[in-house]
C-alpha cells in the first residue's frame, strides 16, 4: 500500500501540498473530486497518490456494493473499477410465492459489472408496493415450503437466463418465532444455487449479543445464518440515521463490537463488513419524533464544509469526521465517511481476518475510496 492521507492545515494550498508532496495538482484535484480547488477545507482528508497508483487496503478480498438500476452509469462505472461483486437492489415477491423483478430493467448493469470483471448478484428482499420491509411476507414465505420452491425455482431460472453470479438475501423485521424457518429458508436457496455453482450470502442486522432485544435484531440467528449461507453480510451502519439524534452512521467502536460478537458465532472468513457511502446533515436543535436528518454523500459533505466556511473536525472514539456550520440562521451538523474512516474500517477487516466489505450503497459518487481499495 503506498498511499498518504494528508488532512488540511489552515492556509495549506493545492500547490504548497502537490510542491512537497510532488503530486501534481490537478491530479490531487481530480481523485478526490475537488469542486472548490480554491478552498481547502481544514481538517479535510486528501487522498495523495502517484501517478498510476492506488491504495491496495481491498488486499484481495470481497469489494462489494449494492446499486438500484437506476444509478447514474458513470458512477456505477466508475465503482466497478475496485469491485468484485456489484448487488443489484431489489428483486421481490409476492404472497403467492411469484419473484418480482425491478420495474425499471437490470440487463444494463449486468452487462457492464460482467464487462469490468465483476459478479453481477441478485438482492431478493420482502419489499412491499411502498417499499417498506413485510414481515408478513416473510412469514408466509418462510411457513410454507411449497412457496419457498416456487420463488427459488423462478429465481434460478432468472440468474440462468440473466447472467446473475450469486443471491444476497436481505430480509429484516424477520419475527422473532420465524428465526429458525428464516435461516432454513436460506439454507434451502443455498442447497438450489450451490449446486448450479452459485454462492448466497444473508444480509444480516447489527448485534452485539444473543439476548439483545428489538424488532431489528431478534428474528436474526447470528450462528444458524452461518450456517445456512456461503457468507454473512454484515450491516454495520445507521447507528446515525435519518430521524436519529446526530451522531456518527458508522461509529468504529460500535462496529467493533458487532465484529467481536460475530466471531464468536461465525467463522471469521464467512463474515462481510458492511460501510456506508453516505452521511447525514441534521438542523439543530435535534427534537426526537419531529427532526428528520437529510442523507447526504461523503463528497457533497466536503462541498458543504467548503460553502460554508466550516472546519472539519475527527472524532477518535467513533473514527468518523464531522463538522457544524450555520446557514439561513439554523444550526447545523453533518456526520459523514471520509478516507481516514474508511482506511480505519478496513484496518478492522484484516484485524480480524474478515472476508471483506460491501458497500451501502453506489448511488453516490466518491472516486477516493475506489481508489483506496482498488
Amino acid at each position: 500500500m503506498i498511499f498518504i492521507i494528508y488532512v488540511v492545515k489552515n492556509g495549506d494550498t493545492l500547490e504548497e501540498i502537490s510542491k512537497e508532496t510532488q503530486i501534481p495538482v490537478q491530479k490531487i484535484i481530480a481523485d478526490n473530486q475537488l469542486k472548490y480547488s480554491d478552498r481547502l477545507v481544514p481538517g479535510q482528508a486528501l487522498l495523495l497518490l502517484g501517478v498510476g497508483e492506488t491504495g491496495g487496503l481491498g488486499d484481495g478480498r470481497i469489494i462489494g456494493g449494492y446499486a438500484y438500476p437506476f444509478i447514474d452509469p458513470p458512477v456505477l462505472e466508475e465503482a466497478l473499477t475496485a469491485l468484485s461483486e456489484m448487488l443489484m437492489f431489489s428483486y421481490g415477491f409476492t404472497f403467492e410465492g411469484n419473484l418480482i423483478a425491478p420495474p425499471q430493467g437490470d440487463e444494463w448493469m449486468i452487462e457492464r459489472t460482467k464487462s469490468a470483471g465483476a459478479q453481477p448478484w441478485m438482492v431478493l428482499t420482502p419489499l412491499s408496493s411502498e417499499g417498506a420491509f413485510n414481515n408478513q411476507l416473510i412469514k408466509v414465505l418462510v411457513e410454507n415450503q411449497e412457496l419457498q420452491d416456487k420463488l427459488i425455482g423462478q429465481m434460478l431460472a432468472v440468474m440462468q437466463e440473466k447472467g446473475y453470479e450469486g443471491v444476497d438475501i436481505d430480509f429484516e423485521y424477520i419475527l422473532p418465532e420465524n428465526r429458525e424457518q428464516y435461516a432454513q429458508f436460506a439454507g434451502r436457496v443455498r442447497e438450489t444455487m450451490n449446486g448450479y455453482g452459485y454462492k448466497v450470502t444473508v444480509a444480516a442486522a447489527p448485534k452485539v449479543s444473543a439476548r439483545q432485544r428489538g424488532i431489528l435484531v431478534e428474528g436474526m440467528d447470528y450462528a444458524l445464518l452461518g450456517q445456512n449461507a456461503d457468507a454473512v453480510f454484515l450491516m454495520t451502519y445507521e447507528w446515525g440515521y435519518t430521524y436519529g439524534p446526530p451522531m456518527a452512521v458508522a461509529p468504529l467502536d460500535k462496529v467493533r463490537e458487532v465484529v467481536e460478537y460475530a466471531v464468536t458465532q461465525i467463522q471469521p472468513g464467512q463474515l462481510i463488513l458492511g460501510i456506508p457511502n453516505y452521511g447525514y446533515d441534521w438542523t439543530l436543535p435535534y427534537e426526537r419524533g419531529i427532526s428528520r436528518a437529510r442523507s447526504i454523500g461523503n463528497v457533497e459533505a466536503v462541498e458543504i464544509a467548503a460553502e460554508n466556511g466550516a472546519t472539519i473536525e475527527y472524532a477518535q472514539i467513533s473514527q468518523s469526521p464531522w463538522f457544524t456550520y450555520r446557514k439561513n440562521g439554523m444550526e447545523h451538523v453533518v456526520w459523514f465517511e471520509d478516507v481516514r474512516s474508511i482506511t480505519a474500517k478496513w484496518d478492522l477487516i484484516r484485524e480480524f481476518g474478515l472476508s471483506g466489505a460491501r458497500y451501502w450503497n453506489l448511488m453516490r459518487p466518491f472516486r477516493a475510496n475506489w481508489l483506496l481499495v482498488r
